[in-house]
């Protein structure tokens, strides 16, 4: 819109964004406000892009959706969706079994959620994991099995990877879990769309997250987290906790060990996963974690992050022998 005095590339160069005049064929590209030159590869999910000429030309692989279940109460769903629900109760975290066919359905799961600490705000306890006739249990650190005599066969492994329990079905469901108080569960792409539960209903968008188990819209995080629960004997949830406002003197203890996730040490992850809701959520498990286990609480907070940061490519060094 007006002249600015300086250079200009000559013909047949472009400016590449950095002060060099470039060849076509080497125009970077940017992601996540880092350049990249023509020809680096980046991973985005499960799909690899190259850069050509200035444009990102990417695989398009359906991938695999995770939904994270951490801490005291907090849910991102397939889709991206992220909110806290703290309802102490059986709630119904992903399932198959949706809409009207009710009958048809190959693989349920089930938390069990109980308060944490004196605030009110509840944890994953224990997990049921339904696949066909098999029902498996995963609670204290291990698992047990339960045959029942209705569904179908469906196979399923179990190994133990580093910290965590994973059971594998062949129906295309996994799970996977900490021992305590962190679950993942990923779903093949032949799910989008057909599931429903605290998870939402993997169909690549946000925004319709909150459909409740009569099927409704919501935009109350508590009226769709009140629609999953088990058993109608559970009283609802009527209000959200805010643990740091009734235990004001844990506060700034919270603050400023969750400070870590805002700082250099997880600097290389800011630009590609906002740091933020993972930040407040630390805070909220720091200070509703007070009758024992708060560093463990606060650990699975931070480790929730990394796990992002490390599905997107930062690899972030954070445990030391002071921390978690």
């Amino acid at each position: 819109t007006e002249c600015v005095s300086g250079c200009v590339c000559p013909e047949g160069l472009f400016d590449d964004g950095r002060g060099g005049c470039v060849e076509q064929k080497d125009c970077p590209c940017i992601h996540n406000n880092e350049w990249y030159s023509s020809g680096e590869k980046i991973k985005v999910d499960c799909n690899t892009c190259t850069c050509q000429k200035g444009v990102w030309k990417c695989t398009d692989n359906v991938c695999y959706g995770t939904c994270t279940i951490y801490g005291s109460g907090h849910y991102n769903t397939f889709d991206g969706k992220f909110y806290d629900f703290d309802g102490s109760c059986e709630y119904v975290a992903a399932q198959d079994f949706c809409g009207d066919k009710k009958s048809s359905g190959s693989f349920s799961i089930i938390t069990e959620n109980v308060p944490c600490g004196t605030t009110g705000v509840t944890c994953s306890k224990a997990i049921k994991m339904f696949l066909g006739k098999t029902e498996l249990k995963l609670e204290n650190k291990e698992y047990k099995e339960i045959q029942r005599d209705v569904g179908d066969d469906v196979q399923y492994w179990n190994r133990t990877v580093g910290l965590y329990l994973v059971i594998e079905a062949s129906n295309g469901v996994m799970l996977i879990w900490d021992k305590k108080t962190t679950v993942f569960i990923k779903l093949s792409p032949d799910y989008k769309g057909k599931v429903c539960g605290l998870c939402g209903n993997f169909d690549d968008k946000a925004n319709n997250d909150f459909t409740t188990r009569s099927g409704l819209q919501d935009t109350n995080p508590l009226n769709f987290g009140n629609s999953w629960k088990q058993s109608p004997m559970c009283p609802d949830v009527t209000q959200e906790i805010k643990p740091c406002d009734l235990k004001p003197h844990r506060k700034s203890w919270a603050e400023k060990e969750c400070s870590i996730i805002q700082s250099e040490v997880f600097k290389i992850c800011h630009s590609k996963v906002n740091p933020l809701p993972f930040y407040e959520a630390c805070v909220h498990d720091a200070c509703s974690c007070d009758s024992g286990g708060d560093c463990e609480c606060f650990c699975s907070a931070v480790a929730a992050y990394a796990q992002e940061c490390i599905k997107a490519e930062a690899c972030v060094f954070w445990r030391t022998p002071d921390i978690c």
